[in-house]
């Protein structure tokens, strides 16, 4: 029995010396690698640069009163439509204490000049009656009065004019009106009634009462690096994408280049315009941050191959691809054509039946005991 015992484990022994050498040799055998496989396709490549920026109304102007005063009453709020002429606030003046003296001063001194015109030809009216002297003479003091009665009018307007903003003879005309100057859409209106607002002129900008702007013909604005501004021409077809808008795009025309780059944070970007086209039912809103996609070159329903299965020399002129030719792979020499970075398009070489060696296979290695 002891003897059977003793072969029994010499051959358990014998066993587990040869799997041993078996489980050493396959741990030191290295297996050949594995790649994933690529076939070439019918695809689109477009080339593409991306440029940031907004979309903003062509024409946007800032409403400014040509007087200074207090805001009486408003009409408009941001967000409604408006015409040319339209009024959108009234301003109380608050009159000027030198040119309110100055003028009642005028009035004052008017009416002197044509109590005086007045004696004068009422004195002189009935010795030309009587002929005592000249009928040219007489036509002298006459138009002296009308003079005098002019100027007492001119006066009062101007009098009226520094205290109320509308004189008698303006026919509805008044600087205190403030109204809109084109047809549009109220972005914002930056005052309220009882707000101050200072007159545009040579020496201030003045009060901004309204901005309006004609919603209906925009642009997007943005910029393009220096290393792409040279790829880019006017006329190109833009691709528009709006963050704060899922699953729309809006297509426009590239309309403006800058001959003259700026820097910003560092690198020097060139600005660009390009006239958005708003299809029926669609919404945009002015500030809308955007990202515009310009196509620089497409090819359409072309063969493609993904760029990462080429290889080039190292001139970089000549394109390579691993085909598939039995077991083994082989080194074949392609014609390449446009790229998006992604695809490349596939001028010769292969044909869309050409299994091509993609990227390798790495295994997972198994996780040790306690690892997530």
């Amino acid at each position: 029995m002891k003897k059977v015992l003793k072969y029994v484990i010499l051959i358990l022994l014998a066993v587990l010396f040869i799997w041993t050498l078996w489980f050493l040799y396959q741990k030191s055998v290295t297996k050949p690698p594995e790649y994933k496989m690529a076939k070439p396709k019918t695809a689109t490549i477009v080339k593409k640069t991306v440029a940031n920026g907004s979309i903003e109304p062509r024409q946007e102007i800032d409403i400014k009163p040509v007087v200074s005063g207090v805001i009486r009453q408003l009409f408009v709020e941001a967000g409604q439509r408006v015409v040319a002429g339209d009024k959108l606030a009234i301003i109380q003046i608050v009159p000027d204490m030198l040119s309110l003296n100055q003028a009642e001063g005028r009035v004052n001194s008017s009416a002197i000049e044509v109590s005086n015109a007045q004696l004068n030809y009422d004195r002189n009216k009935p010795l030309a009656e009587k002929g005592v002297i000249a009928a040219s003479e007489m036509q002298t003091y006459d138009i002296a009065l009308r003079n005098a009665k002019q100027e007492q009018d001119a006066a009062q307007d101007a009098l009226q004019l520094v205290r109320d903003g509308i004189s008698k003879n303006s026919k509805g005309a008044s600087n205190t009106i403030v109204r809109s100057t084109i047809d549009g859409m109220v972005l914002d209106v930056p005052v309220k009634v009882g707000t101050s607002v200072i007159e545009r002129n040579n020496f201030n900008e003045g009060t901004t009462i309204a901005t309006v702007a004609d919603m209906k013909d925009l642009i997007f604005k943005g910029n393009v690096d220096e290393s792409e501004v040279g790829k880019v021409k006017l006329g190109m077809p833009v691709v528009l994408t709006v963050g704060a808008i899922d699953s729309a795009t809006w297509n426009a025309d590239l309309e403006y280049i800058a001959p003259k780059g700026v820097e910003v944070n560092g690198a020097i970007q060139f600005e660009i315009r390009a006239a958005v086209k708003v299809k029926e039912g669609q919404t945009l809103r002015a500030g809308y941050s955007a990202n515009a996609d310009i196509v620089l070159d497409r090819r359409d329903s072309v063969l493609s191959i993904p760029e990462s299965v080429i290889a080039f020399n190292d001139k970089g002129d000549s394109a390579f691809v691993d085909v598939k030719n039995g077991k083994d792979w082989k080194k074949t020499f392609v014609r390449t054509g446009l790229s998006d970075g992604v695809n490349i398009e596939v001028l010769g070489g292969i044909s869309d039946t050409t299994t091509l060696k993609g990227a390798k296979i790495i295994a997972e290695e198994p996780k040790k005991p306690g690892m997530d």
